[in-house]
Order: C-alpha cells, then sequence, then structure tokens
C-alpha cells in the first residue's frame, strides 16, 4: 500500500510549475503591451520602458529558473527580489488607480492587490528552502 508522505512534496511541486508558469506569462506581457506596465511605474524612477522591459526579463528568466533544480533556489532568491523590486509601481497604481488590461478596474482591487505580494513572496521563499531528503522521496524515484 502507498503512503501519502510525498503528497506535500507533490503539491509544492505542482504549485512550483503553477507559479513559474504564471510569472512566465506575466513577463512575456511586459514585452507584449509594455504600456500598461509603463503606466504604473512611478514618476520618480527614470527610464520606465527599460525598467518595464528588464522586470519582465528577470519575470521569463526567474519563472524558467524556478523549474531547473540546478538553479532553483537562485531562481526563487531572484523572484523574491523581484517581487519587492516592483512593488512601488503597484503602490503606484493603487494611490493613482491606474488601470491595467486584465484587471478590472476597481480602485478598492488596486488595494486588495498590495497585500498579495506578500503572498508572492512567501511563495518564491517556499522553493528556498531544500526538501529533506527522505527514503522514496520523488527524487530519488528518478
Amino acid at each position: 500500500m502507498t503512503s501519502n508522505n510525498n503528497t506535500p512534496n507533490l503539491l509544492k511541486e505542482i504549485l512550483r510549475v503553477v507559479l513559474a508558469v504564471a510569472i512566465i506569462v506575466v513577463g512575456i506581457t511586459h514585452f507584449t503591451t509594455p504600456d500598461q506596465y509603463v503606466r504604473i511605474v512611478p514618476p520618480q524612477l527614470p527610464y520606465p520602458t527599460e525598467l518595464v522591459y528588464i522586470s519582465g526579463f528577470f519575470e521569463i528568466l526567474g519563472g524558467i529558473g524556478l523549474l531547473i533544480p540546478f538553479v532553483s533556489v537562485a531562481a526563487a532568491w531572484g523572484l523574491i527580489a523581484l517581487f519587492v523590486a516592483v512593488f512601488p509601481a503597484n503602490i503606484n497604481q493603487a494611490l493613482n488607480s491606474i488601470p491595467i488590461e486584465g484587471i478590472p478596474h476597481h480602485p478598492w482591487l488596486y488595494w486588495a492587490r498590495l497585500p498579495f505580494q506578500a503572498v508572492l513572496i512567501a511563495w518564491a521563499w517556499w522553493y528556498t528552502q531544500k526538501p529533506a531528503e527522505q527514503p522514496g522521496s520523488f527524487k530519488e524515484q528518478l
């Protein structure tokens, strides 16, 4: 009979793929529709278009890296840094009620989105933790 000892690890790995794919898709949109992101870059920051492209590049890179075991911990730390770095744009969006495609234009949603950044940081941080090597783990089965 198979035990469910690996269920938490399986869930963690499924959520790793979900985060990676989501962040890659968002990163791609920084290149396909950069203007929507340029609008929320705080006006105090120089070169907003370039900052959008740079953040998009690192989102794509971080998402891909999260899926590669050899670099996944470094990628997770990079995503944490990125989530912190883009937070001022999220604050600017909330303060100035700036609409973005794909997000319903309700100012309260922009404010509600701010704490979600902490969820993203915690989610990425989860992948900075080395899994305990357990007999019968998924890694050993490969």
